[in-house]
This record gives structure tokens, C-alpha cells and sequence, in this order.
């Protein structure tokens, strides 16, 4: 893999992906006091970066070979590119996307690709998905279309970083990149090492799903035990085998951003920016500030690396950022069955700012007291230690539901 293969890549995808736009980030530059620009990919042909690597891919298989068709495992994206590019090339494919793929991307990938391409849901995560297509490709004898770990993909997805430096007419002084399996890391870090090594290169990944970190420490790709699939597009248990060694190689910096950070951001993007990112999508700008640091008046470029949120998600999305934020928390309360019981907790537990947004109550007649599930939303972070000690000080039967306990994620 070398900076060649990303220009030689850049030439096929021409006149077939969007040069997407470079915009300022009037927000972020506040933020960090410096000028962040955004590499808006959500904007793309599928909405996502996804189309550069799929695309290279296909178009490099000979006519026997393309005929045969198509294989390939997503989270929802990649699938996208590989149906766009094969109703583009007149190939025949099949999509393997885990169930929580979220309905939205699901449909997309059947629209993109029309009559070539067949959309099957198998498994829970993108692992069960990949298997399931290498088994196909096996027993089918058709080409499997890796989400990121084949040369081919990886140099089509470092293209993002050729036309950043083109746009801006000059180097940036950070590049900002998201991670899952590591392939849009690849190859920005690859071509980037080549043509330009004075960019500092960061790679953002999920708290939940840190997969190349867990590479880099282990001197090689290692499963890692659980993943939040929360961050759908870069939820990934396994970092590739090419990827792997190629971020290692590339000298980026790899850290990564809790999933409630990235809702607070998608939720700022939407509201401040009018930008509609998927999770993935936010890693790179949830990060800035927070655990990637810049200098003052430095030039940083941020890549927004797909749009294709399920707009139903919003009610998790403001739950996780609310969470995140200390703003909203969970108390499983014994309360007395007797008239003015609940009046008595809202004049003297409540705060004249706080707010209840969940309560579920079971009377049980057999008991003196019935217990309650109560969600209660504060005005701010600080605002917490005062609740709870009026908690404390009542007669009430009072258990906090702490994030990570088995009814925590029930709730949420």
C-alpha cells in the first residue's frame, strides 16, 4: 500500500463520487481557537466515504470475475457504496448487514441497488454479517468486497485526504479521522505519510468499540470481548489484517470518544450546524477539544464521515447526550401507599428546576410501600449533589440506577 495506489484510485473514482464540500466550522473553530474546517462526506453519493473503496474495488475486477458477482458484509454503509457501484457496473450482488443495521440504511442499500442487488439480514453484529458473506463467496465463487480490510478499499478511502489538500490549497496542520475496522485510517494515514508527513493524522474511535486500539497494544488484531453497537458504523469487534499493520505503520495518534459525547455532538451538529450526521460520523468532531487537543490559530480538518441517521433514534440520541452530561438520572423509590405521598416528593425532593420525565408506578395493596421507577432531569450537572442529599434525608426508600447495571440498560 502506498501513496500511488491512492492517486492511481482518485483517477477511477472521478466523475463517479462527489467531491464533496470543505466547509468552515464557524462552532468548532470557537471551541478550540482555531480554524476547523469540515470534510463533509455525509454529503457523498450513499452519504457516506463508504462509495470510494467499494467502488475501486469493483471497478478493478475483470469481466469474468464481475460476473460471478458480488459479496459483502456492512454495518449498513459499505453496503451502500457496493450497491451503487454495482447497479453503476451492471454487477449482481448480496449484502449481509446484522440486525441492528438501522431500517433506514437497510432501505437505502435495496434502493441504491435496485434489481442487482439482494439485502440479507444475519447475526447482531458486523462480525456474524462478515462471516456469513465469506461463507457465500466460498460456496458461490463470487468476490468478496471487504468493508475495509483489502488493499483495493483502503486506497479508495484515502482519497478523502488527497482532496482535502487540494481544496484547501495547502497542508492542514491536523486531519481529524473516525475509526472502526481501520480502513479509512489506512488510507489517509498511508498517503498522508508519503505526500505530506508534517499532518499530525488522528484517529477517533468509539469508547465502546475499540478494536485498533486493542491491536496497536496487542502487537496484532485481537477480538475484543464486547461492543456497543451504539456507533453502528464503527462498531467493530476485529481491526483488519491489512488495516492493521498500516495504521501501525502510518505514525496517526489513536484515541477515543465516549458515546455519549457523540450524541451531545450530533445533537449541536443538528441544531448548530444544520448538519444530519450518523454517530460514526460525529466521532471526529465529538473528540475535538475534549480528548484531541490543537494549537491555537492551527489549521484542523475534521471528516464527517456519513449522514445516514435513522431519524428515529433522536429520543435515544438526546437520552445518551442527556446522560452524559449529568443532566438526567434514574432512582428506583419505595413510596408509602397513602394520599399525598407523591405531592410530598415533588415539594420537598425536587428541586424548582428539576424535572420529571419518567415515572412508573406499581401498587402492590399487599404492601406498605409501592416502588416507583422515576426519571428526573436537572438544569445543571451541579445541581446533582443537592438532589441527592435531600434524597438521603427523606424517609423514602431510595436506590440509584447506575449506569451500567443491568436495569440502566433497560431503562435506556
Amino acid at each position: 500500500m502506498n501513496a500511488e495506489l491512492v492517486e492511481q484510485a482518485a483517477h477511477r473514482l472521478a466523475g463517479v463520487v462527489t467531491r464533496t464540500p470543505l466547509e468552515p466550522s464557524a462552532r468548532l473553530s470557537a471551541r478550540v481557537d482555531a480554524r476547523v474546517w469540515l470534510k463533509r462526506e455525509d454529503l457523498q453519493t450513499v452519504r457516506s466515504y463508504k462509495i470510494r473503496g467499494a467502488y475501486n474495488l469493483i471497478v478493478q475486477l475483470d469481466e469474468p470475475t464481475r460476473a460471478r458477482g458480488v459479496v459483502c458484509a456492512s454495518a449498513g454503509n459499505h453496503a451502500q457504496g457496493v450497491a451503487y457501484a454495482c447497479r453503476r457496473l451492471g454487477a449482481d450482488g448480496r449484502v449481509y448487514v446484522p440486525g441492528t443495521t438501522p431500517r433506514q440504511k437497510r432501505e437505502r442499500i435495496a434502493t441504491l441497488g435496485g434489481p442487482h442487488i439482494e439485502v440479507i439480514i444475519v447475526g447482531e453484529t458486523y462480525e456474524d454479517a462478515f462471516a456469513a458473506a465469506k461463507d457465500d463467496a466460498d460456496r458461490t465463487g463470487s468476490t468478496l468486497v471487504p468493508a475495509f480490510d483489502d488493499v483495493r478499499t483502503v486506497a479508495g478511502q484515502g482519497t478523502v485526504a488527497l482532496e482535502v489538500v487540494e481544496q484547501l490549497g495547502f497542508v492542514p496542520d491536523v486531519l481529524v479521522v473516525p475509526v472502526g475496522g481501520g480502513g479509512l485510517l489506512a488510507g489517509v494515514g498511508s498517503w498522508v505519510r508519503e505526500r505530506h508527513p508534517e499532518i499530525r493524522v488522528v484517529g477517533v474511535e468509539p469508547a465502546g468499540a475499540k478494536c485498533m486500539a486493542a491491536a496497536l497494544e496487542a502487537g496484532e488484531p485481537v477480538r475484543i470481548p464486547s461492543v456497543d453497537s451504539f456507533v453502528d458504523g464503527a462498531a467493530v469487534r476485529l481491526a483488519g489484517a491489512v488495516t492493521y499493520p498500516l495504521v501501525r505503520d502510518s505514525g496517526a495518534e489513536l484515541t477515543s470518544v465516549a458515546e455519549g459525547a457523540v450524541c451531545t455532538e450530533m445533537l449541536a451538529m443538528y441544531q448548530s450546524d444544520g448538519v444530519i450526521a450518523e454517530p460514526a460520523g460525529a466521532l471526529a468532531t465529538a473528540a475535538l477539544g475534549t480528548v484531541v487537543q490543537v494549537e491555537p490559530g492551527s489549521t484542523v480538518v475534521c471528516i464527517v464521515s456519513g449522514g445516514n441517521n435513522d431519524v428515529s433514534r433522536y429520543s435515544e440520541i438526546l437520552e445518551r447526550s442527556l446522560m452524559h452530561e449529568g443532566l438526567k438520572h434514574y432512582f428506583l423509590i419505595g413510596f408509602p401507599q397513602e394520599p399525598g405521598a407523591l405531592r410530598r416528593f415533588l415539594d420537598e425532593i425536587l428541586g424548582p428546576e428539576d424535572d420529571i420525565t419518567r415515572f412508573e408506578y406499581v401498587k402492590r395493596n399487599s404492601r406498605e410501600t409501592g416502588p416507583a421507577l422515576i426519571g428526573i432531569e436537572i438544569a445543571r450537572a451541579a445541581d446533582l449533589p443537592g438532589l441527592l442529599s435531600r434524597l438521603d434525608a427523606s424517609p423514602l426508600q431510595v436506590e440509584r440506577v447506575e449506569p451500567g447495571s443491568p436495569l440502566f440498560h433497560f431503562v435506556l
